[in-house]
Parts: structure tokens; C-alpha cells; sequence
């Protein structure tokens, strides 16, 4: 990773922390109707804007942030593992498509973020609710639940990543990374916001 990216992924790293302990201890999580115990936050906002501007390595990066942070917050290393396997289940989903162009385009890229962070999340509960539970009918009658709020999460964070990447490419596009990107054979290419 280049200085640049480097420094950039350090900023939402600290970002994702900084939304995780100021929603955690001012009691502003959101909680999905349906089962109130499931909270929405906005910590998956950094880490799809680090997918977007920095590529995945620093989306990656920026999970790994996430899980000490709530580790360290909580105490609570499967909660904190869940959370970050969410989010980097919807970054995982939005690789092959982040970087396509017009807005019908990256549709796929919110879509298939969605699928795959609902379809591994639902995996991961069925997995470790019995442990914890010792209950796989509970377990199953949870899925719908949790396939629900993880599509809802997924549309935060995937949509507040893709804002904050539209607004700064049209307002700062020198602070993007590809503001002056390279072809493979090194030659300079002219840098264009992409289309939103």
C-alpha cells in the first residue's frame, strides 16, 4: 500500500471506532423493529468507503479495526467477530462490481453486497446459535430475522459508503486516490469522477 492509502485507511479505521463508541455509549443505536435486540450503527460506512477509495486491502484492514474495537469496548469477542464478519461480508460481495461506472451498474455491487452478507451471516448464526442455545429450531426460526436486518445494514452501509464517495468525488475529486491513475502500461489517465 502506498503512503497515501496507508494514511487513508488509518483515518476510517479510526472513524469506524469513533462511530462504534459514540453510538455504543450515547445509546443512539437504532434497533430493527422486528427483533429490537439487533441494532443498526453506521460503523460499516468507513470500512465500504475504504473499499471504494483504497481498494481490498484496506477495506480488510478496516474489519480487522472494527473487531479489536468492539473487542476492546465489549469484551464480547464473538459479538465483536460477527460484526466485523458482516461487514466484510458485504465488502466481499461488492468486490467484483465496486469499481463499475454508471449508478443502474453499481446496483450490482449493492446487490450483491447484500446477498452475500445476508447469505453468510444466516450461515454463521445457524452455525453458532445451537452452541450458544442449544437449540437449532430456535436457530432456524431466527434466520428470517437475521436475513432481514443484515439486507437493511448492508443498504446503510453500502449506501452512506457510495454517498460519501459521490459527494467527495464531485466536491474534492483531488482527494481521491485514483485522481490521477495509472494504465497498466504506466501511462497517466485523466481523472473522472465517477458517474453516480
Amino acid at each position: 500500500m502506498r503512503t497515501r492509502e496507508i494514511t487513508g485507511t488509518a483515518i476510517l479505521g479510526a472513524l469506524v471506532v469513533v462511530f462504534d463508541y459514540m453510538f455504543k455509549f450515547a445509546g443512539i443505536k437504532i434497533p430493527f423493529p422486528l427483533l429490537p435486540v439487533l441494532k443498526f450503527d453506521l460503523d460499516g460506512i468507513p470500512i465500504v468507503l475504504s473499499l471504494l477509495l483504497y481498494g481490498p486491502y484496506s477495506a480488510l484492514t478496516t474489519c480487522f479495526v472494527a473487531f479489536a474495537a468492539i473487542l476492546a469496548r465489549s469484551g464480547d469477542a464473538l459479538g465483536a467477530s460477527m460484526k466485523a464478519l458482516a461487514e466484510f461480508a458485504t465488502v466481499i460481495g461488492m468486490i467484483p462490481f465496486y469499481r463499475l461506472g454508471p449508478g443502474r451498474l453499481r446496483g450490482v455491487s449493492v446487490v450483491s453486497g447484500a446477498a452475500v452478507r445476508i447469505s453468510i451471516m444466516v450461515a454463521a448464526t445457524l452455525a453458532v446459535w445451537p452452541l450458544l442455545f442449544k437449540s437449532q429450531s430456535a436457530a432456524l426460526a431466527f434466520v428470517p430475522f437475521s436475513a432481514g436486518f443484515n439486507a437493511v445494514a448492508a443498504a446503510i452501509s453500502i449506501s452512506g459508503g457510495f454517498l460519501i464517495y459521490g459527494a467527495l468525488s464531485k466536491r474534492a475529486p483531488a482527494l481521491l486516490p485514483n485522481a490521477h491513475n495509472q494504465d497498466a502500461r504506466g501511462h497517466r489517465q485523466p481523472s473522472r469522477a465517477p458517474d453516480n
